[in-house]
């Protein structure tokens, strides 16, 4: 008999005392009606408060839940890494610990699952945050992520998502790239739906959010959206560059030569265009190496890991009769 849960609820949580027991409380009260089995995975991210003797009590009351505290803080995506990995659901729901979001959307998340998506993302359609430092950064930020993933959501960065546990099982988290995880499973074929979900004030403590965490996420951005388009082919990045920065030097020290066999002191009228010459020259064949050495790397990755570079769903095939 398999003790499977078909729902597994992942929320990562640093100081969240005051909200973690209405939250139980509200997530027992919709899953139940749900109607399915179901586990609640809560990951303490090192808190401060008192939550992990409030999670610790709750554990030993109720089966459904399990606690994970982690040693030390390391952040919304390494909580949310520890959480997939507990998980034993055939579907899995993250979302904040807050209560910022609404066990009661969990169902529609759900429906759209069920219809075949591998992921469905909630989009806080009405946000209740502060405009300047949290609404506009929002919108700049989803834009840019759509623009250079070509990945079409209108919110990237909420936690409140459902997945299949098959796609989580292809996914790896590292540094802060929870917000990007709709473009990593675009990666592997992913089918990806948007569910509108409430958005609501915090209802106690203190929001880990501000605009610190602007310069990051565009560090993030920069190396998802370099996954997303060369992970399999880092030659075309860099030979591009390689080639146009290369090209330029090598044209512009052609140049220079003709004019030193016509008898110019080249280094006299042209030197600045000398020395960047040689520059582009030279930079471009660093483009072309680091090329080559992202083409080894990328081979060794995929050849060491046994991963191949596609991503099959399913393999149909003519039962054939054994002789």
């Amino acid at each position: 008999m398999d003790d499977r849960p078909a729902i597994s609820v992942v929320i990562p949580a640093h100081n969240e005392e005051q909200n973690l027991l209405p939250l139980f409380d509200r997530l027992l009260s919709t899953l139940e009606e749900v109607g399915r089995t179901f586990e609640i995975v809560i990951v303490d991210d090192a808190s401060t408060d008192g939550s992990v003797r409030l999670l610790t009590n709750l554990a030993r009351n109720e089966s459904r839940l399990t606690a994970v505290c982690l040693r030390r803080n390391s952040g919304q995506t390494a909580a949310l890494a520890a959480g997939f990995e507990t998980a034993t659901g055939e579907i899995v729901v993250a979302m904040d610990g807050d209560l910022q979001h609404a066990p009661e959307d969990i169902p529609a998340l759900l429906g759209k699952i069920d219809e075949g998506f591998d992921l469905a993302n909630g989009w806080r359609a009405n946000r209740t945050d502060r405009l300047l430092t949290r609404r506009l950064p929002s919108r700049v930020a989803n834009w840019m992520i759509r623009k250079l993933s070509g990945v079409e959501l209108r919110d990237f960065g909420g936690t409140f998502k459902a997945y299949r546990a098959e796609l989580l099982d292809q996914l790896r988290l590292y540094g802060d790239l929870h917000r990007f995880i709709p473009v990593l499973a675009a990666l592997h074929g992913a089918r990806i739906a948007e569910v509108p979900i409430g958005n609501f004030e915090r209802a106690a403590g203190r929001s880990h959010y501000g605009l610190g965490r602007t310069i990051r996420v565009l560090f993030d951005l920069l190396t998802v959206a370099f996954l997303s388009r060369y992970l399999t082919r880092p030659m075309h990045f860099f030979g591009s560059l390689g080639i146009l920065c290369g090209g330029a030097g090598v044209v512009a020290l052609s140049y220079l030569v003709v004019r030193k066999l016509q008898g110019i002191h080249v280094m006299a009228e042209h030197g600045p265009l000398l020395i960047a010459g040689s520059v582009l020259a030279l930079t471009g064949l660093q483009f072309l190496c680091t090329g080559l050495i992202g083409e080894v790397l990328m081979r060794t990755y995929f050849e060491s890991q046994g991963r191949p570079i596609f991503g099959a769903k399913e393999i149909i095939a003519h039962a054939r009769g054994r002789r």
